[in-house]
């Protein structure tokens, strides 16, 4: 199919496809990284540590976003949206008021989290430690600054800076700290390595403000303006956080539910099975970094072309990879699951059920950041609510009896049946097409 794109369309796609390549091959490092990571501590440490470290990892990631309180989705929207309506002293307030909140956030629900391991521990008889609790409560700061800090320096436009070191720098230091340390005779258990964690990571943001200090980058917090800043934009802020808590936990609270209902051990299988699904929508993650912040400032700036060129082009890269990644976890998923232990190759049909849930994410782009990043954040928090706090009944129900097997169909489907609901409501109310039929809906406007 031919479309007649003008000039300054397709040099608006060049760019920002050639800028996804950037951060494509940013993000291939970081998923190798990642992987290789997990792939060492599952070697270095029992099952059931493993289990631990997963478990506490998957609770922090979605503490992280809950402290985060909806600031790197608003970020998303109010810099581009500030900026367009020439108030750029509203857009430097939405970093600083964001960071100022985010770690007032942060210290409160650590306090907590600290507060009930500590009660429970001095009230019940516990049949294993609740050290994984107090290492997740180290990693919730770090994690929640990284994801907004990221956030922030891509609405800025710097990719570099906002991803090399949280992803590269982090990722990369904490696979060779764990083998140095087992090279000394020191083996770490689960809550170890997510202090451990914790700890780089902070090195990492370190090296992040540094960084985005030379470039004369926004990236400081003020306490000043912070109260106005939520008066005015905290409605929204809690809708973009419910939505963001949604989506972490549909991405986490199977391994959290696994590691309470059933063993850390399966725990640990669940979680390398997740994480190598994840690694479909690699390049779809990517591209959607870059072409996100494209895609709101056209979309408010009524430039729906170029939005909808921006939307297609995105997804049917990220959906290409995708497929040829699916058919090899149909084909190897067993050898590829091996690499973390003998003991996780029997994953499988969780790895298949997971991938076909994460074919259906790749096949319809950029759904979620359109829906944020527009004004439909409220529609978003209570459909795709609604549709995870089902799944989450059903897999509570589901799990006893069917294990982990049957927990992987109900993410399937629950994934499914969100996705599809959130490419029509683009489709009916923003007037963009994400997913890959989308290119069907540019012929017509693109040749008259």
């Amino acid at each position: 199919m031919r479309l007649g794109l003008p000039p300054e369309v397709t040099q608006l796609l060049s760019s920002g496809l050639a800028r996804s390549a950037g951060s494509l091959g940013i993000k291939v490092a970081t998923a190798g990284l990642t992987y290789i990571t997990y792939v060492v501590l599952s070697r270095t440490m029992t099952q059931s540590e493993y289990g631990h470290f997963a478990f506490g990892l998957a609770l922090a990631t979605v503490l992280a976003i809950a402290a985060a309180v909806g600031q790197p989705t608003a970020i998303l929207r109010f810099w581009p949206e500030a900026l367009v309506a020439g108030r750029r002293d509203a857009a430097l307030r939405a970093i600083r008021s964001g960071t100022t909140l985010i770690i007032i956030a942060s210290l409160a629900i650590i306090a907590v989290l600290a507060a009930l391991v500590f009660v429970v521990t001095n009230t019940v008889t516990l049949d294993d430690t609740t050290n994984h609790f107090y290492g997740a409560a180290f990693l919730v700061l770090p994690m929640a600054l990284a994801e907004f800090n990221s956030a922030a320096l891509r609405a800025q436009g710097s990719l570099w800076t906002a991803l090399l070191p949280r992803d590269i720098i982090w990722r990369l230091s904490l696979p060779i700290a764990v083998i140095a340390l087992y090279a000394m005779g020191i083996v770490l258990s689960g809550p170890d390595a997510l202090v451990l964690s914790a700890a780089l990571l902070i090195g990492a943001l370190g090296v992040q403000y540094w960084s985005a200090m030379r470039q004369n980058l926004e990236l400081r917090l003020q306490w000043a303006g912070t109260r106005d800043y939520w008066v005015e934009n905290g409605a929204v802020s809690r809708w973009l956080l419910l939505g963001a808590l949604i989506e972490t936990a549909a991405l986490n609270i199977d391994i959290i539910l696994v590691g309470l209902m059933d063993s850390l051990e399966d725990s640990a299988l669940y979680f390398n099975a997740f994480r190598t699904a994840g690694l479909m929508t690699l390049i779809s993650y990517a591209i959607v970094l870059v072409i996100a912040p494209m895609i709101t400032r056209a979309f408010y700036a009524r430039e729906m072309r170029k939005a909808q060129l921006l939307a297609t082009a995105s997804v049917w890269v990220g959906f290409s990879f995708a497929l040829v990644v699916f058919l090899a976890f149909l084909l190897f998923g067993g050898p590829i699951l091996s690499l973390f232990g003998p003991a996780y190759d029997d994953g499988q049909l969780v790895l298949v059920l997971l991938a076909i849930g994460l074919l259906a994410d790749a096949a319809t782009g950029p759904s979620r950041t359109l829906m944020m990043t527009t004004g439909h954040e409220r529609t978003y928090v209570y459909g795709l609510g609604a549709i995870t706090l089902i799944g989450f009944v059903v897999q509570v129900l589901v799990l006893p009896y069917y294990g982990m097997v049957g927990l992987a169909l109900v993410n399937m489907i629950t994934r499914l049946v969100s996705q599809a609901f959130m490419a029509i409501w683009c489709i009916v109310h923003i007037r963009i097409d994400p997913t890959i039929f989308g290119v069907l809906r540019l012929r017509r406007p693109l040749a008259a």
